[in-house]
């Protein structure tokens, strides 16, 4: 099978690049949620709060710009497709690349990558709490990452080779995978860290190299009974619910900032340079603090009293109005972010929407299903919260296509969301006749936060008791913990997903049995297969119709309808240079080492 890229190389790592950081410069910057895990691949910390953070903290193989393409970041490594049947790709670290205790940063940390998102290095499961989502307890050898048979790196059957003297780790994969450049980008974790965790007696400081032996040869044996408490740490031991960690360990950075503090109780995070750091653009404050400031409004509020250097969010007509005349001292951009609004509905809760409440009668849940979603007053939503912000904003068509291109048209044509613009009350009353279920109740999460989404519960509120439906405000400010784990407390979830890649297969985590997204339950065996196909398709109008075809059957179950595209605004002050929004997360952090003070450029 050919590959559309060819075969690729890079030249020698370029020469290590010098410090430009200015001493004693700090910026203020905010977001809309904590800060809270350093390792942010993990089924209960993946997060954008999380990731935007890790970001600075960490490097890797890419990134993406501005424009949503990928820069290659041959500072760090490179990496080929050094044969084509079977699928083999080489990662090769820079020399010179190392984390904050002075260890190399090599192939035994690309190891844990593959190690934790396979199922071949694993023979346990992991409890989860149901009011936090937080796993708890496992038994045997389990990484909570949500790795699925069959996809992405566990097509890597094989442990991969390393080679170069420990800096380059070979994947052979068992069949062409499509996303394979996406697969990871870098190792976010240290092996030797993450051991020494699990082994806090066995290993002082000094035996880095010790600890990432043991692990290679524990991963190559399948020693899964050593393995075991090191995927305890992988899970455990790098969340900070209480604030900045007693261990180091728990912060080794391989990147241009590390974490210094982390204040859960009054909301902010603190990221310092890193003196090592030569690999990659330096760059220009020597810190970064990330506060917590959840309403766009307060943020405008405290860029203008000088609290903050840098806003963004989902803004409000209020706002747009009042940067549009201009602020003193402020400068904004607007335009759609990679992140779209939605509506879930729970299959598996013993709720209204889910079979098993009706003895297992599918055709029953499906017509409740059916009928809620036809009240979703989606049009009505786009013009009195979306258009005021961005006149010429539509109605998103497509769960798994971005607006604009040929497959949202496609998909549009399929999978019943055109027709559902404006709340059908009749037809809603008419289903619910239909299944004998007359007045559910529905339990409605969002953000109690938020005030678009209060605005949008307001809005669909009337319609569903029209129907017959008891819309119940679930509303909370953990929604997102409670989104994966308080299955019982909730029927239906209203928030957006954010894009975080090009990746052609993205959509199967939220759509797949079992996928990293899929809280609610969602299964069904056809849209299984058809993500199956798709990750070892390379032809693009194969793929395109792949996704077509799972799109139909998603829109067909009545799991979900998507709303709209975020409009979003980003705001700085006009003493911060180098600030560029970004499409896909982390949104305005992605050129993080290109801000720095008018001041310093003069």
């Amino acid at each position: 099978m050919s590959l559309r890229s060819g075969l690729w190389s890079w030249p020698d790592a370029p020469p290590p690049r010098e410090s430009e950081v200015i001493e004693g410069t700090s910026i203020t910057v905010a977001w809309n949620d904590i800060y809270y895990a350093f390792n942010d691949g993990l089924a209960d910390t993946n997060a954008t709060s999380n990731a935007v953070v890790n970001y600075m903290a960490k490097s890797g193989f890419w990134h993406y710009n501005a424009d949503s393409e990928l820069v290659k970041d041959t500072d760090f490594g490179t990496y080929e497709v050094v044969e084509e049947d079977p699928l083999t790709v080489k990662y090769t670290i820079n020399e010179g690349v190392k984390w904050t205790d002075g260890s190399a940063v090599d192939a035994a940390d690309l190891l844990l990558v593959w190690a934790a998102n396979t199922t071949h290095v694993s023979d346990g499961e992991g409890t989860i709490d149901e009011e936090t989502g937080e796993l708890t307890g496992q038994t045997g050898t389990f990484w909570n990452t949500g790795a699925l048979e069959d996809y992405a790196l566990d097509l890597v059957s094989e442990t991969p080779e390393i080679g170069d003297d420990g800096r380059s780790l070979t994947f052979t994969y068992d069949s062409f995978y499509v996303d394979w450049e996406l697969a990871f980008s870098g190792p976010g974790i240290s092996a030797a860290g993450t051991v020494m965790l699990a082994y806090p007696d066995d290993y002082a400081e000094g035996d880095e190299q010790k600890a990432k032996d043991d692990f290679v040869k524990a991963v190559q044996d399948k020693d899964l009974a050593w393995l075991q408490p090191v995927s305890e740490a992988y899970n455990q031991d790098y969340k900070f619910s209480s604030g900045t960690p007693d261990s180091p360990l728990q912060l080794l950075s391989n990147g241009p900032y590390t974490i210094t503090e982390i204040n859960a109780t009054d909301g902010y995070t603190t990221l310092t340079a890193n003196p090592d750091y030569t690999w990659g653009p330096s760059p220009k404050y020597e810190s970064i603090t990330v506060r917590v400031i959840p309403d766009m409004q307060a943020q405008i509020t405290a860029l203008e009293n000088g609290e903050i250097s840098i806003a963004s969010g989902q803004p409000t007509a209020d706002i747009a109005a009042l940067l549009g005349a201009g602020v003193e001292g402020v400068e904004y951009s607007g335009a759609p972010e990679g992140t779209y609004e939605h509506i879930d509905l729970q299959v598996g809760n013993g709720g209204p929407f889910d079979p098993a409440t009706y003895g297992g009668d599918e055709e029953k849940a499906l017509k409740v299903r059916q009928a809620f979603l036809k009240i979703i007053p989606r049009q009505e939503i786009l013009e009195k919260l979306i258009q005021p912000l961005q006149p010429d904003a539509e109605l998103r068509n497509s769960q798994v296509f971005l607006p604009g291109t040929s497959g949202a048209e496609a998909a549009a044509a399929v999978n019943g969301y055109p027709e559902m613009t404006e709340p059908d009350v009749e037809g809603a009353k008419a289903l619910l006749a239909e299944a004998g279920v007359p007045n559910p109740t529905v339990r409605f999460l969002f953000s109690n936060t938020n005030e678009r989404r209060a605005q949008e519960f307001l809005l669909i509120q009337p319609y569903a008791e029209e129907a017959g439906f008891d819309l119940v405000d679930a509303s909370r400010e953990d929604w997102g913990s409670a989104l994966s784990a308080a299955t019982t407390e909730y029927d239906a979830a209203l928030f957006g997903w954010q894009s975080t890649s090009t990746a052609v297969g993205s959509s199967a985590a939220n759509y797949q049995t079992g996928g990293l997204n899929n809280y609610y339950g969602w299964s069904n065996p056809e849209i299984d297969d058809l993500f199956d196909q798709l990750a070892g398709e390379a032809d693009p109008a194969a793929q395109e119709d792949l996704q077509v075809q799972a799109e139909e059957i998603i829109g067909q179950q009545a799991w979900s309808v998507p709303i709209f595209q975020f409009p979003g605004i980003t705001a700085w002050s006009a003493e911060t240079e180098g600030v560029v929004p970004g499409f896909l997360s982390p949104t305005y952090f992605w050129n993080f080492w290109d801000w720095k003070p008018v001041s310093a450029a003069e």
